[in-house]
Order: C-alpha cells, then sequence, then structure tokens
C-alpha cells in the first residue's frame, strides 16, 4: 500500500542517506561560495525544467543569501533574441539544444570571482552542458548537482559525447533514483519523483552552512532579514548582478 507515511519513510531514508554520503561535497561547495562571497562575487544558478527550483527555494526569502542570481530559461526569449516558437517548439526540445547557451551567458555581467551551480537530474542534455563548459573555460568554478545513478544509465546527447558530471569541479549527487520516481508499486510504474526534494536539501544544506563559514571569519552577512532598510541595502550591493 502507498500512503504518506510509506512516502515520508522513503524519502527520509533517502535524505539521510544524502547527507551521509555527499557531505563532504555540500561541505566543499560552502566553501566554495564563502570564497565568492568574500572576494565580492555572486553565485550564478542554473537550471532547466524542475531543476530551476533550487535556486528560487534559496533566493528572495527571509534568511536567504543575497548574491545568488538566478540564470533564466525564459532569458533567452525576453533577452537573448530566442523566439517564441523555437523556445516552444515540441519536437526539437530546447534544453536539449548544443550551441546555443552563448546566448544567455553573454547577457550577464560576470566578474572572475563568480562561481556557477548547474542542476540537472539526467545530465545529458545540450544547454546545461554547454553553459558548465563556458564556465569552465571563462575559470569559474563549477559545482554540478546530478543523480549519478541516473545520468550513468543514459547515453549522451551532446556532441562532445560527455555529460554533464564531467563539467564539475564539485559534483553533488543528489542520490536519487534512475528515471526519478522513487516508490515501486504493484504495476509497471514507480511513484513520487524526488529529485526536487534533494536537490532543495542541498540547496539549503550549503546555504546554512555557508553563512556559518560567514560568520566564523567575521563577514558581514549579505542575507535577507525582513528588515526593509537593511535588506535594501545588501540588495543595492549586488544591484543589476543578483
Amino acid at each position: 500500500m502507498i500512503d504518506a507515511k510509506r512516502f515520508k519513510d522513503e524519502i527520509s531514508s533517502l535524505l539521510d542517506y544524502l547527507y551521509e554520503n555527499q557531505k563532504d561535497n555540500i561541505e566543499a561547495t560552502a566553501q566554495a561560495f564563502k570564497e565568492c562571497i568574500e572576494k565580492g562575487g555572486v553565485v550564478h544558478v542554473f537550471g532547466s525544467g524542475h531543476s530551476v527550483g533550487l535556486g528560487i527555494d534559496i533566493k528572495n526569502r527571509i534568511g536567504a543569501l543575497v548574491p545568488i542570481h538566478i540564470m533564466e530559461m525564459t532569458d533567452f526569449v525576453t533577452k537573448g533574441g530566442i523566439s517564441v516558437e523555437e523556445f516552444t517548439d515540441h519536437k526539437n526540445i530546447f534544453e536539449r539544444k548544443p550551441n546555443v547557451a552563448g546566448k544567455l551567458y553573454e547577457l550577464y555581467d560576470m566578474k572572475p570571482e563568480d562561481i556557477f551551480i548547474v542542476i540537472s537530474n539526467s545530465g545529458i542534455n545540450g544547454i546545461v552542458i554547454d553553459i558548465a563548459d563556458l564556465a569552465k573555460k571563462n575559470g569559474h568554478k563549477v559545482i554540478i548537482i546530478t543523480s549519478m545513478k541516473h545520468t550513468l544509465a543514459e547515453e549522451p546527447r551532446h556532441p562532445s559525447g560527455k555529460k554533464l558530471y564531467e563539467f564539475g569541479d564539485i559534483v553533488i549527487d543528489n542520490c536519487g533514483p534512475h528515471g526519478d520516481a522513487l516508490i515501486e508499486t504493484d504495476g509497471v510504474a514507480k511513484v513520487c519523483s524526488v529529485s526536487s526534494i534533494c536537490n532543495n536539501c542541498i540547496a539549503q544544506s550549503m546555504a546554512a552552512r555557508t553563512i556559518e563559514l560567514l560568520k566564523e571569519d567575521g563577514y558581514e552577512l549579505p542575507m535577507l532579514l525582513g528588515d526593509k532598510e537593511h535588506d535594501d541595502k545588501v540588495k543595492e550591493q549586488y544591484k543589476g548582478r543578483a
């Protein structure tokens, strides 16, 4: 039988496994965040589809770090010269296309001290791989978040023959299953996709540890407190960048 308790138990077990197996990579990412922020840098976050949720979960809310910039897929259309027809073409899925990511990367004010988080559960589609590749070629540290079970079970779609994790300075495995759905049923299909939950747990863990590291260094925390005067001041500091 599938009920709420079964999902709660299985996702809790998965998150425990994720923490035990990825805590060193999460710590390394928090250290990279700290170094980036102390140098005046910004953390650029890119993911297509559901993966964009990781950035949304740690931005523009009380307790969130301000120097986080979400690279929006919709910016391809609103700022990058891609037509709505091309962007929404279901026969030639846009996020799978290689050699278009430069149009997005060039829209933003990138600095050498900036770092990137690139998220894709499958880690095989063109745009995420190209963003990671561009960031690496421009000297940025790149953190990849993916499902290793999923990506290792799939054939690459990118012309290079590579997968996303191969571009990471740090790779965090969200530990989700191949196909994303977690719970076995009596039928053919599994149910309950978990990558968003796992990714957001990773994101909040990274953010919390980053704040602790910044506090240990005595660095003035660039985070939202719910005080308008303070929050407006911090946002102004990163205006046009985050």
